[in-house]
């Protein structure tokens, strides 16, 4: 009688234990479904707006579907604004950005992690400093800077105020931490010197972070507007997130040729984000194990 009693009390326990886990993980489901529906419904009312007329793009109650699918609404935006101009400029400051911070940001990062020098955690305070003030604020130096350098109205000023970043540093110095230390010793031991232990053998180690911070990089400088917006005026200089935020009037908006300008627009990050998704995932995952 009492080892029975004491199997149906385990048995009880373990129902539930059980039934604790099985509320738990439909609570995070339920979660997990809230943050995808915030996150795709716009997007897919973008993708549907653009397909609608304009009256019923301005309709209350609004319309979910389009009565009839108006193709139309992306030839007028091409034949609106220059779009080829546009994304030339926009991916061409977008490579030499990205190429920019991972070139510097991985020394920068790498000296920061493993290699002892005077005053390197005050140098690596300074940079994270960066981090706590509102970029706004660089926005009035640098377009100094720009205009003494007679760079204004010029694809140039699109990029060299963002080659280097405090947070590509951060994110690379917290990866390089991650990495054992033994493979360093043994390449000392084997001759190799810093220079040959950072390009062969730590920076491919890092790859997944650098994947991270390109991408990361390559959507703050594909959808960057309000440095663009200040240092060119110029209609043949402008990037696509300065070009689509002149479709917007101060009195009429038309939302359709809106919507299906920021179509064209974000398709070469959607794919760049599904090309390399595992190694975006992997990099965050890896990053800041280790302080």
């Amino acid at each position: 009688m009492i080892e029975g009693g004491a199997d149906m009390k385990q048995t009880g326990t373990a129902e539930l234990r059980k039934g604790h886990k099985n509320r738990y993980k439909i609570a995070v489901h339920v979660v997990l479904i809230f943050g995808v529906l915030v996150t795709v419904v716009p997007f897919l009312w973008m993708i549907l707006t653009s397909f609608k007329t304009l009256g019923e793009s301005m309709m209350i109650p609004p319309a979910i579907l389009p009565k009839s699918f108006q193709p139309v609404n992306y030839a007028s935006a091409l034949s609106m604004l220059p779009f080829g101009i546009f994304f030339y400029n926009t991916a061409v400051s977008t490579i030499v950005i990205v190429a920019g911070q991972i070139f510097l940001c991985s020394m920068a990062g790498y000296a920061f992690a493993r290699i002892d020098f005077p005053c390197k955690n005050a140098l690596f305070l300074i940079v994270l400093s960066v981090l706590m003030v509102p970029s706004q604020i660089f926005l009035l130096p640098q377009y100094l800077i720009i205009q003494k350098l007679g760079l204004l109205n010029t694809v140039s000023a699109l990029w060299i105020p963002n080659i280097f970043s405090a947070f590509g540093t951060f994110l690379l110095r917290q990866f390089f931490a991650t990495l054992p230390k033994d493979l360093e010793e043994a390449a000392t031991l084997d001759g190799c010197g810093q220079g040959r232990i950072f390009w062969q053998i730590m920076l491919p180690l890092a790859r997944p972070g650098i994947v991270s911070l390109a991408i990361f990089t390559g959507l703050f400088a594909w959808n960057n507007l309000m440095w663009p917006l200040i240092v060119n005026t110029s209609t043949s200089k402008m990037t696509l997130s300065v070009g689509l935020a002149t479709l917007e009037g101060a009195h009429f908006t038309d939302y359709p040729v809106l919507m299906a300008g920021s179509v064209m627009a974000i398709w070469p990050m959607l794919v760049v984000f599904i090309i390399f998704q595992k190694q975006f995932v992997q990099g965050i995952a890896l990053t800041g194990t280790k302080a």
